[in-house]
């Protein structure tokens, strides 16, 4: 049994490789009758015995017409994806629990499509989200699923994004032909931080009283004084009423604010701050600590037993610790 099962599952994944784009043929578009379709069937069935038995001539006109009519409803339903083409913009990273939100670009190249849906196969979320798209047009759609769906509830990593399922029904909803697409990308998945965020650890405090106290200053907003313009200065510190009166006695020496503001207190926060905790509960504090330093602006580094990144801002140093806390986290 597991020979066959192994088999059959080469044979799935040879026909549904991953990739990033999709384009729907013959070869990957499979059709079936829906619901209605089975009761649209069931009812040309007592409709042909029933003109059979009576001999009734309009009997048989009113079946063959109405079969010709599902008979082209079918075709329509297949030919309503064959030929679209669709491709995957690289999914932002979201935190456990949350919402992966996918935008996915659909390219038409000959008549207009309607009723095109897309979920996630065998999700937990039976969400399809619906389009149209336009003759030799193209079309955005937008996907929202749980984080759970890419794994299992709670699990955080790079993980792989779950098979996609693209849906229609139309035109007369009597077949539901579908397609299977597997996408290639990854999505980020970082811990979800605790709430509320803990206080900052000891030891990162104490650094920062050592900082307050300390008497080095850099330029800033505060006020504290005048002194000639150097080359790099900016135009707005100038005092233009004083060079001009300067200027007005001869004078060719412009004046500038000198401003100073305490040094930017700096961060490190450290697994072993969270010792006595569990993996995902000390990655949680991690992840909360360095939102918050984030967002107050204050430079911070991050110790791991995998490395250290020394302190620093932004959108691509937050990034980059949220990454290895993850990894670190999912091993």
């Amino acid at each position: 049994m597991s020979r066959i099962k192994q088999v059959w599952q080469r044979w799935w994944a040879a026909r549904h490789p991953l990739s990033d784009t999709h384009l729907m043929g013959r070869r990957n578009i499979y059709i079936l009758p829906s619901r209605p379709g089975l009761a649209f069937c069931a009812t040309l069935g007592l409709l042909l015995l029933a003109s059979i038995n009576d001999q009734l001539s309009l009997g048989y006109l009113l079946t063959f017409l109405l079969t010709g009519a599902g008979l082209a409803s079918m075709h329509a339903t297949d030919a309503n994806l064959r030929g679209l083409s669709l491709d995957l913009k690289p999914p932002a990273a979201v935190f456990a629990g949350d919402d992966v939100q996918l935008e996915l670009r659909l390219h038409n190249n000959s008549a207009a499509r309607f009723g095109i849906g897309v979920h996630v196969q065998g999700g937990a979320s039976k969400e399809i989200a619906w389009t149209d798209v336009p003759a030799f047009g193209h079309a955005l759609l937008n996907l929202r699923f749980p984080s759970a769906d890419a794994g299992t509830v709670g699990t955080c990593g790079k993980l792989a994004l779950p098979s996609l399922q693209i849906v229609t029904r139309f035109p007369l909803g009597l077949f539901r032909s579908w397609s299977i697409w597997r996408p290639a990308a990854e999505v980020w998945v970082y811990p979800q931080p605790e709430a509320p965020a803990p206080p900052f650890p000891a030891q990162a405090n104490q650094a920062q009283a050592e900082q307050a106290t300390a008497s080095s200053l850099q330029r800033g907003q505060d006020f504290e004084g005048v002194r000639g313009y150097r080359r790099g200065d900016s135009m707005r510190q100038v005092l233009w009423k004083k060079a001009a009166l300067s200027m007005a006695l001869g004078g060719s020496q412009l004046w500038v604010r000198e401003t100073h503001a305490p040094v930017a207190q700096t961060l490190w926060l450290d697994w072993r701050d969270t010792a006595g905790l569990t993996t995902s509960a000390r990655a949680a504090r991690l992840c909360a600590w360095l939102l918050a330093a984030e967002a107050l602006q204050a430079p911070y580094g991050l110790r791991l037993p995998s490395g250290e990144w020394p302190p620093d801002l932004g959108p691509e140093h937050a990034t980059e610790c949220l990454q290895q806390l993850t990894l670190l986290a999912s091993s």
